[in-house]
């Protein structure tokens, strides 16, 4: 092959050798000028390459001999010989030193940058040996954590951070000579982050704010399903809390214009870690930043605790059994959409199955199913994916989100053919979610030949046990007007409660129950999709057929004191 003499190095060599087309190569090499990343990271990341095959091919080219990261003892690497900036933006790992040589982990042996920058903040003669990029990448982010803090000893011992103590000038957005983040790591910084992280775990948060505003600044959770306001350090910290968030999600800390999306493993002991979604986005005065909490075990709750009533339950179980057709799950973001069809997939997830799932993005790990992450930008599209599972020898689907017509057209045609298919859909309630496909320009036919289940649900917040107040007398009329003689419990069997508040509790509410409606499309509701009728008329089949509204499972939960009427009415009346 002749190779232009503008490609040299690695990636001629892997031309030349016939593994990379030199299209392809070239504009690898664009993009990683563009994304200022290495080639080697480029091809990995983007799955054009196996990691081990670059490593192969590179020490031979270069003649570095190559290293299994794996079986080396990362406690014995020299903890403070690299800064970790260094670690991070060139991601290499210090191994041991003999003398003034430090031996030194890298995967692309053509950064010299990264040789020229370390010798210059070590003083110290540099070697490297060449490592595979996926396992190195693995090996700096354990080693960095264990810089940290160690994260399970401190969730009962870390001290609280005297935030006024600290002096960290603002960074002037305007300042386009190059973003000096070389306090990022700054023990203040990491410790207040880490704090906050580990109180969000142990009071059973599910996302955390980060805001920033002209003057101040605000850290709120969300609990239960309601923001709380837990911190407020000072505004001109804003520039480092970002910087500090980014770099442990391994996000462009130089890039303020645009929203990234990253991820945070978080190890709180050997057997446990909790990952973080996190989100940026560009607002007037800074990045507000949001960590979303995906806690793997939650995926593996069993169906008994998610708040099904015996019938919804015993539906939505028959239903996972068939051998084909379509559940949907549907509600607002942030409902448990997700974790009611990662409980479903737990239930079917046995060795006789192939479980295939197409996510965006893929919040909880799990193993023994293949979980795919949407990827829009390299075409990995939920059509695309589900295409590829067609010709997979699938037995279960799970897409995360019918977004198209093209998606839904795929999907059920899956349903049709001899496969269970779950997904979620956006709609207020189960038969608006039938009309919706419709409205998308799915047939009738197909709609009432593939939909087997539909499930909308909302959370709502537990009423503590050990401090709810029963309520005075409640007039039959007030109790009337509220639906209560909509559901089959008398009305002098119905005992409301109130919150109260006490040291277990948040306001009186500890943990949030599911309020389910579940629709079983039954040949009369099929007949009257396929008749072109509305929701109301499907809803008004439906009821006569045994099925519940929100509303109304939400009023039997405040009935039998789970939950208070003030939070049936906020998670369900209109």
């Amino acid at each position: 092959m002749n190779t232009p003499n503008t490609l040299k190095g690695l990636p001629k060599r892997l031309v030349v050798d016939g593994l990379l087309d030199e299209t392809v190569a070239r504009e690898a090499i664009i993009e990683c000028e563009k994304d200022k990343t290495n080639f080697v990271h480029y091809l990995t990341h983007n799955n054009l390459l196996p990691a081990h095959l670059i490593a192969s091919v590179a020490a031979n080219e270069f003649g570095i001999p190559l290293y299994d990261l794996e079986a080396h003892d990362l406690s014995s690497c020299p903890k403070d010989k690299i800064k970790k900036k260094l670690i991070q933006k060139h991601q290499v790992l210090p191994l041991y030193t003999r003398g003034n040589r430090l031996f030194l982990a890298q995967s692309d042996p053509t950064n010299h940058q990264a040789l020229t920058e370390i010798r210059f903040q070590t003083g110290a003669s540099v070697e490297t040996v060449l490592v595979e990029h996926d396992k190195l990448e693995a090996a700096v982010d354990r080693f960095l954590n264990t810089q940290d803090d160690d994260i399970g000893a401190s969730l009962d011992t870390m001290d609280d951070v005297h935030l006024d103590d600290l002096d960290i000038e603002a960074i002037d957005d305007d300042d386009q000579g190059g973003d000096d983040f070389s306090d990022v790591d700054d023990a203040p910084i990491v410790r207040f982050i880490n704090k906050l992280m580990i109180d969000a775990i142990k009071q059973g948060c599910s996302d955390i704010h980060f805001e920033p505003y002209e003057k101040t600044y605000r850290v709120r959770f969300r609990t239960d399903g309601i923001l709380k306001e837990v911190t407020k350090p000072p505004a001109n910290l804003a520039p480092r809390l970002a910087a500090r968030l980014k770099v442990m999600s391994q996000l462009d800390i130089s890039e303020r214009r645009v929203p990234q999306d990253g991820r945070i493993k978080l190890r709180i002991s050997k057997n446990r870690a909790i990952d973080f979604r996190v989100n940026t986005l560009p607002t007037q005065f800074g990045e507000k930043i949001v960590l979303r909490i995906l806690d793997p075990t939650s995926a593996q709750v069993g169906i008994e605790s998610l708040g099904y009533e015996d019938d919804q339950k015993k539906a939505y179980l028959e239903t996972l059994h068939q051998p084909q057709g379509m559940i949907l799950v549907t509600g607002p973001t942030g409902s448990g959409k997700t974790v009611s069809l990662y409980t479903g997939l737990n239930v079917l997830n046995t060795v006789e199955r192939n479980i295939s799932t197409a996510e965006d993005p893929v919040e909880i790990n799990m193993p023994g199913i293949n979980q795919v992450q949407i990827r829009e930008r390299v075409g990995l599209t939920f059509p695309e994916a589900l295409r590829a599972f067609l010709r997979q020898d699938p037995d279960v689907i799970m897409v995360g989100e019918i977004r198209d017509i093209e998606t839904a057209e795929i999907a059920i045609k899956a349903a049709q053919t001899g496969h269970m298919v779950l997904s979620t859909l956006h709609t207020n309630s189960a038969p608006e979610t039938l009309t919706r496909l419709l409205n998308m320009g799915v047939p009738a036919f197909n709609v009432a030949t593939s939909v087997n289940l539909i499930i909308a649900q909302r959370l709502a917040r537990r009423l503590c046990t050990h401090c709810k107040k029963l309520a005075d007398d409640i007039p039959e009329h007030i109790l009337k007007e509220e639906g209560f003689e909509e559901i089959d419990i008398p009305l002098d069997h119905t005992q409301i409660y109130h919150p109260q508040g006490c040291p277990k509790c948040t306001n009186g509410y500890k943990g949030r129950i599911g309020i389910y409606e579940v629709l079983k499309v039954t040949p009369s509701i099929s007949r009257i999709i396929m008749e072109g009728g509305n929701s109301l008329e499907i809803a008004h089949k439906a009821a006569g057929e045994g099925f519940r509204t929100l509303r109304q499972s939400a009023l039997r939960r405040t009935a039998e004191g789970i939950i208070s009427l003030e939070e049936a009415n906020r998670v369900t009346k209109d």
